[in-house]
């Protein structure tokens, strides 16, 4: 029994691998693909590489996963391929091993809808082409025959030469833009320099619709903004270049050699140059504020022009904006024949609605400083220099640059440009006359030195006289003071003398009536006093008489006499006996000799006399001697 069983399943496994066998099962993976080789059937029409009726060789389909029946072995051949990753940030690009030829002329198979080449039958029956193809792959996962298509992805880059940074998305970074240019589609026509812009391609990310759409090849006007874009690198060429940036102070005025035919908008006034709208060829009309702008440079140019005051300089200095770097001073020549220099400064302004018609008229800002400015401030200069005299070119300097500025302002007028000023600076006359001039011109100072020196001798004169004047005059204040004090005084003294007088009259009237009456009064006083006087005279000299009379009785006449000498000569000091005797003893000599030690002796006893000394003579002399008095 067990034998059987064990024959029974051996038998069933046989049964069932035969049925696998000849049914023809296949297992195809999830991220596999099974693509079919047909090993039998009828050949491939020519150029055909994928058999769409049944035909021997590779088959358009793809077996998905799952199981699939019907795929015997001696039949058909099933492969199993790996479906196609495009990872994020990147693109897949695809080459059409078969398909229609590309007509001539294109570079790049045109786009067919075929589910993002997944459809291969979709994609030979809509006239896909062989070759490169306009259309790529972005990021997915895809089931795509390897034996019509051959996908290009970031892994496999580097077989087909190609970098891995082509087949990553495009980024314009801020503040850039994109100058595009297609590698297909119809050619320029004669005359444009880019290819005008068309619609509907998404920024050239669609390539079939940028065709479609007339389309041309070579450098593009429409430009790539900043932002990520899906680009087939087989298709443009994207550089990325700084936006135009119109600095503030400045204008651009666009200067566009693609767009549409030109039409002059600038009016029957304006006949040196063609103004355009915006989007036409020529000069537009509008110029760019301040900002940053998007244009394209290589099929246009923008002339930056300054609306504030420009300063040009004819001399060896160059302002900022270098437009005078080429400008030198200016040599003239005087009606008397002396060549010199001068540095001129011209000061112009271009408004920002004149920018424009300056450009179009001259075609930049160097050109108007070149070919305008240059020769009109030059030649002014020079033919006003022969009108003159060096010296007379040099006093009347300041009527030179106004005339200068009225002229030039005239001249710039007609070509829109607005004239501020026009200035002369430094001038650099001819050495030998100049050192004339110097020389006269230091005699004369010279001289007038002498003569403010003079002048300042005979004001320094002048002003000592009045200072002295000025220091005397308190004096003569004092003195005209006391003439007046004086006067005062007098008028005082002769109102006082007369006082006095009055005074004096009736003191003399007072005194002469006193006087008269005291002399009354005296005379009878003496006369009593007299009296008296006499009276008592005569009683004194009865009295001596009596007293004479009496001495005479008692001591006789001579006696009495010689009492009243002595006495007489006693009340007078006189001494009767001297006090040195000289005596007759001895001789003479000795007598003398002894009269001397005795009046030597006598000296000797008698007591010394203090002097008082003399004070010496003082201010107050007359004042001490009055009170010695």
């Amino acid at each position: 029994m067990d034998y059987i069983v064990v024959l029974t399943g051996v038998a069933l496994l046989l049964g069932m691998g035969a049925l696998y066998v000849l049914s023809g099962v296949q297992v195809i993976g999830e991220n596999e693909s099974g693509l079919i080789i047909k090993k039998f059937g009828a050949p491939l029409p020519p150029g055909r590489l994928v058999a769409l009726e049944g035909e021997a060789g590779y088959q358009a389909e793809l077996l998905p996963p799952g199981w699939h029946f019907g795929y015997p072995f001696w039949r058909f051949k099933v492969t199993r391929v790996p479906v196609v990753v495009v990872r994020q940030g990147h693109i897949a690009l695809v080459v059409a091993n078969g398909g229609a030829p590309i007509p001539p002329g294109c570079i790049l198979g045109r786009e067919v809808a075929c589910d993002g080449f997944q459809d291969a039958r979709a994609f030979l029956e809509g006239g896909g082409q062989k070759g490169r193809q306009l259309a790529f792959l972005t990021a997915g996962t895809y089931r795509i025959n390897p034996a019509l298509f051959t996908v290009i992805t970031p892994e496999n880059a580097e077989r087909f030469d190609m970098d891995v940074e082509d087949l990553e998305i495009f980024s314009v970074g801020p503040d850039k833009v994109g100058i595009v240019t297609t590698l297909d589609g119809r050619p320029i026509p004669a005359g444009d320099l880019a290819g005008v812009p068309v619609e509907g391609h998404d920024s050239f990310q669609s390539a079939q619709q940028f065709l479609d759409a007339g389309g041309c090849r070579g450098l593009q006007e429409q430009v790539l903004l900043s932002g990520s874009w899906n680009l087939n690198p087989w298709f443009v060429r994207v550089e990325q270049i700084p936006m135009t940036e119109v600095p503030i102070g400045y204008v651009g005025v666009v200067v566009s050699y693609v767009g549409r035919e030109h039409l002059d908008v600038s009016g029957d006034e304006f006949t040196h140059g063609d103004l355009v709208e915006r989007g036409r060829k020529g000069v537009w009309i509008e110029p760019l504020l301040p900002g940053k702008h998007p244009l394209n440079t290589r099929v246009m140019k923008v002339e930056l022009v300054p609306t504030t005051n420009i300063v040009l300089n004819w001399a060896q200095r160059t302002e900022q904006h270098k437009y005078d770097e080429k400008l030198s001073p200016i040599t003239v020549r005087s009606r008397d024949g002396f060549s010199f220099m001068l540095d001129v400064s011209q000061i112009i302004h271009i408004s920002m609605k004149q920018a424009p018609r300056v450009i179009s008229r001259v075609g930049s800002m160097q050109n108007l400083v070149d070919h305008v400015l240059q020769p009109t401030v030059a030649n002014y200069f020079r033919n006003s220099a022969q009108q003159v005299t060096v010296l007379e070119f040099l006093s009347a300097r300041t009527d030179r640059q106004r005339e200068a500025y009225e002229a030039i302002r005239g001249a710039l007028g007609a070509y829109d440009v607005e004239c501020i000023d026009t200035l002369v600076g430094d001038i650099q006359p001819p050495a030998e006359l100049m050192k004339t001039q110097t020389d006269r011109k230091i005699a004369e100072e010279l001289q007038r030195t002498y003569e403010v020196q003079r002048e300042a001798q005979v004001r320094r004169r002048e002003l000592e006289r009045a200072t002295a004047v000025a220091n005397m005059q308190p004096e003569v204040v004092r003195s005209e003071q006391m003439v007046a004090i004086s006067e005062k005084g007098a008028l005082a003294a002769e109102e006082t003398a007369k006082g006095e007088a009055a005074r004096t009259r009736l003191h003399a009237d007072a005194e002469a009536h006193g006087l008269r009456q005291r002399a009354e009064a005296e005379a009878e006083s003496k006369r009593l006093h007299g009296s008296a006087e006499a009276e008592a005279t005569r009683l004194v000299g009865e009295a001596k008489a009596e007293a004479y009379r009496t001495g005479v009785a008692a001591l006789g006449a001579q006696a009495f006499t010689a009492v009243q000498l002595a006495t007489v000569l006693a009340q007078h000091g006189v001494k009767l006996v001297p006090e040195i005797a000289l005596g007759q003893e001895g001789g003479g000599g000795q007598g003398l000799l002894g009269a001397l030690m005795a009046r030597v002796l006598q000296n000797e006893q008698k007591p010394q006399v203090l002097q008082r000394p003399v004070k010496p003579a003082s201010a107050n002399g007359v004042e001490n001697v009055h009170k010695q008095a």
